[in-house]
């Protein structure tokens, strides 16, 4: 097993890759909920407008006062004018539209709260690009120096006071959601900017998957935990596969045979058990426990189903008949696909892979490759030299592994921000692999962890369905309570 070097998707959080062979107030307690899965027309749900933003918010040469066109959408239908709230989503690293689209929760507590909703994009994705373009702005680090967190955020804190003042509307409370890097960037701007942000939900936030404060191996040790606790038997086949995959790879005719197993629309199947690796994980990462579409249509519990096709005793004992039924959950529930395209079934064109490969080259150093040999994924020691040789060779650059937890702390965070954090909710779900990463004790009365065992990655900002479990309408209840409880704080205080 060779392991290679590709984007950390963060959205989603998407660890490096591997192939074989080749290889996040009163009266709201009544909040009413949606209960049947969205459809999008595009117009309607949002409104886009666009903000010229400062290119760098640090520096006072010439280049620092370039701008550029940052998107971001609201939604206004229930806000209830000068001094109501307003809900901010701070962006990740895609286009605003995809988790405007899948931040159900949001627009379903606003009416209750009469808040404004404003979704941010993250400069350098979607159509928030420097530089008139991605040609020149991914074309070198000097251009790409201007894509980090710091300024990401402080993007989100000019955006936000210019808003409120072309608003009239400066005593306003924000409160800052994000799932995943949106949610690690939620936390953060509320600890660095609270005078701009009132508090944050930060859901699947990784926070301290950096610096050595959580095992590299972690992140595959949860998944390999959430199949083999469907079924031994279905850990054990993918944990077998990847060998024969790898031999059958190599023979004369292999590449052919797998291509007739999996039903690909070409012989060119090499990144095969890439693919079947970004199923696994994906699956995993979006265990929701009803149908979703966030990333691809899957029926609830997508793990479960895998596990199931994978044990089909129809299938006997051809290991490739087995995945080729779990790929099948993941990659055809609609089972519109007479074929697949294993280079199209990916995540690249939907988000900024090439502006996540830099930032996980620059500042977002989150080790997450080992994999030990109890891993249902190929043995790999983590090796931290591997991923600084790629960043160097590809971009020049030598990446900062502890430049995050210098900016925005980490180490020792209860000690920390017992003091002087206050106002963050900390979702995570035990069966997203980056919960090893999360914040999962609270710290203070008003830095909250809200650790559930069967919860996905940031299943409480989805919207509601009828079919939704009683654990995730309680969760969702209690972010209600405590974001009213900051609201209603603020406005008392705002009477002294």
């Amino acid at each position: 097993m060779e392991t290679h070097r590709a984007a950390l998707l963060f959205l989603l959080f998407l660890p490096t890759f591997f192939h074989a062979g080749n290889a996040m107030a009163a009266g709201v307690r009544q909040a009413k909920w949606r209960r049947e899965l969205p459809t999008y027309s595009g117009s309607g749900l949002y409104e886009t407008r666009y903000f010229t933003q400062t290119l760098d918010h640090f520096n006072f040469n010439p280049q620092s006062y370039a701008k550029f066109q940052q998107r971001y959408l609201v939604n206004d239908t229930h806000w209830g004018g000068k001094g109501s709230p307003i809900f901010v989503y701070t962006g990740n690293e895609g286009g605003i539209e995809l988790f405007a689209k899948n931040t159900g929760f949001m627009f379903e507590i606003a009416p209750s709260f009469k808040a404004l909703l404003v979704f941010i994009e993250h400069r350098y994705y979607g159509e928030s690009i420097p530089f008139g373009g991605e040609d020149v702005a991914y074309s070198n680090a000097s251009t790409l120096g201007y894509l980090s967190s710091t300024q990401a955020i402080a993007d989100f804190a000019t955006l936000i006071i210019d808003l409120k003042k072309n608003l009239t509307s400066e005593d306003s409370p924000v409160v800052a959601f994000g799932g995943s890097y949106g949610g690690m960037l939620a936390a953060w701007f509320r600890l660095k900017y609270p005078h701009v942000v009132l508090g944050a939900l930060a859901s699947s936030a990784p926070l301290l998957q950096f610096d050595d404060l959580v095992s590299p191996y972690t992140f595959y040790n949860i998944i390999t935990n959430d199949f083999r606790s469907e079924s031994e038997s279905c850990y054990r086949t993918i944990k077998s596969s990847w060998k024969e995959l790898d031999d059958t790879l190599s023979r004369p005719g292999g590449p052919k045979k797998l291509a007739k197993a999996f039903k690909t629309c070409s012989d060119e199947v090499s990144d095969l058990p890439q693919w079947i690796g970004e199923a696994l994980i994906y699956g995993a990462m979006t265990d929701y426990p009803t149908v979703s579409d966030f990333l691809t249509p899957l029926p609830a519990y997508p793990v479960k189903q895998m596990c199931k096709a994978i044990d089909n005793p129809t299938s006997g004992n051809d290991t490739f008949a087995r995945l080729y039924g779990a790929m099948n959950i993941y990659y055809n529930y609609t089972g519109k696909a007479a074929c697949f395209d294993i280079d199209a079934d990916s995540l690249d064109d939907t988000v900024g892979m090439d502006g996540w490969s830099w930032q996980s080259c620059t500042e977002m150093i989150l080790p997450t490759e080992g994999r030990s040999e109890e891993s249902m994924f190929p043995a790999n020691k983590y090796n931290y030299d591997d991923d600084a040789g790629f960043c160097e060779s590809y971009y020049g650059v030598a990446p900062r592994p502890h430049w995050i937890t210098t900016e925005f702390g980490g180490h020792d965070i209860r000690r920390v921000l017992k003091r002087f954090g206050s106002n963050i909710i900390f979702f995570n779900g035990l069966r997203d692999p980056w919960s090893g990463g999360g914040v999962l004790k609270s710290l203070n009365p008003s830095l909250i962890a809200m650790v559930i065992p069967q919860g996905a990655h940031h299943v409480d900002l989805r919207y509601s369905t009828k079919e939704d479990p009683v654990w995730l309408q309680n969760v969702r209840r209690k972010e209600i309570n405590i974001i009213a409880g900051w609201i209603d704080q603020y406005y008392a205080d705002s009477k002294l």
